[in-house]
């Protein structure tokens, strides 16, 4: 069976099945189960300009890459994937490709750090301006848009890192009422739990370095899309910029895929676990989980997400000093930035991952600690947190 015969075949698979099956066929030749890795920079031509199944320069593809690429689509339920060497390197050849100085775009109130600092610190100089928006409130993300200027709204649902629940489906009608592109940041979602292009999305981005890889043993990006004229000149900018993902990182984020579905139900169970521990605890004033009842987009994301997420944010009632002094004390959870990898990971994002944001409308809390959490034994983790708390 040929890759798209497969690929086509795959179309009504289940998740798990196109995780592992989708974007490759065994090898022809060899049998082989799992894609190789294509260790070349170049590809002998069959005179001039006869490329081998469109291949010539592993800058513009890669047979790993590509594997990857059609996976990544599969999952999303796009048409077209893309990988590049980091999720900013996406973001900004995202940028590059559907936006031009004297643009605007709208931004979460408390977007990622690097984003923010992408768009503040380098895209501003480029030409691109932004406002910040509550990805909770379509209302205040459509008075944040300039009509005219605005190209894309660019959301995060779940936020980074106080969990922010965004309604894609109403956020989608706001942008393109405006004439915008609606770009959801899936990367604390996954595809296992949410698939914004269904919902009106127009672009899904990831940094694939964190559940899709979910193993912190790389670095990767990825941009999806289902519109043939989007993808069109993404494929452009990502060839002409030259940011994209190599050999080796395509086959490192394209294996931790095939565990996916496994990995974001034992990441869930895990945080619901946790969340429960951490809500009877007295020396925590807030648990942020949108699994909680309490949390205010708790219907939207039952409704938009196959469960809640592996990511945990609380706040504790002694202040920043005791949330440096928690972050410090656990031994299960590594003090570490990134998240989404088997291992359970604590920051305290106020001095880690939002420390570029400090001063500006999307400071964080001082008190506030974020948690991955990983697929440990839940009783160890339980038990370390408690530990730290004291």
């Amino acid at each position: 069976m040929s890759d798209a015969d497969l690929s086509s075949h795959l179309n009504d698979a289940g998740f798990e099945t196109r995780a592992i099956h989708a974007g490759y066929a065994p090898d022809p030749t060899t049998g082989a189960v799992i894609p190789p890795i294509y260790a070349t920079s170049t590809y002998a031509q069959d005179g001039v300009g006869g490329l081998r199944n469109g291949y010539e320069y592993s800058r513009s593809g890669n047979p790993t890459r590509t594997a990857l690429e059609s996976t990544l689509a599969a999952l999303e339920g796009g048409s077209h994937g893309f990988a590049f060497a980091s999720g900013l390197a996406a973001e900004d050849t995202l940028v590059r490709a559907l936006c031009r100085p004297g643009d605007h775009v709208v931004l979460p109130d408390d977007a990622y750090g690097g984003t923010f600092r992408l768009f503040d610190k380098v895209e501003q100089a480029w030409g691109l301006t932004h406002s910040p928006a509550s990805v909770a409130d379509p209302q205040a993300v459509a008075a944040a848009i300039r009509p005219g200027e605005t190209t894309l709204v660019w959301v995060e649902t779940p936020t980074n890192p106080l969990l922010s629940i965004g309604d894609i489906a109403a956020l989608a009608e706001v942008a393109h009422a405006a004439g915008a592109l609606l770009v959801v940041d899936n990367t604390f979602a996954s595809p296992y739990l949410q698939q914004p292009l269904a919902l009106g999305a127009d672009v899904v981005v990831h940094s694939t370095t964190k559940y899709a890889g979910g193993h912190s043993d790389v670095v990767g990006g990825a941009i999806v899309v289902d519109d043939a004229g989007l993808a069109e000149k993404v494929g452009y900018h990502q060839n002409a910029i030259g940011g994209v993902a190599g050999p080796f990182d395509s086959w490192l984020v394209l294996r931790g895929l095939k565990t996916l579905a496994l990995r974001m139900d034992r990441h869930c169970d895990n945080a619901e676990r946790i969340v429960d521990f951490l809500a009877g605890h007295p020396a925590v004033s807030e648990v942020i989980y949108p699994g909680l009842e309490s949390h205010p987009g708790h219907e939207v994301a039952r409704r938009q997400m196959k469960r809640f997420g592996g990511m945990v944010s609380f706040r504790v009632t002694g202040g920043e000093e005791q949330a440096l002094a928690v972050c410090a004390a656990t031994e299960v959870f590594t003090l570490a930035e990134s998240l989404g990898g088997i291992e359970s990971l604590i920051e305290h994002p106020g001095r880690m991952t939002h420390a570029s944001v400090a001063g500006t409308d999307l400071e964080v809390p001082a008190d506030l600690i974020r948690l991955s959490v990983g697929i440990e034994t839940s009783d160890d983790q339980v038990a370390d947190l408690a530990r730290a708390l004291g």
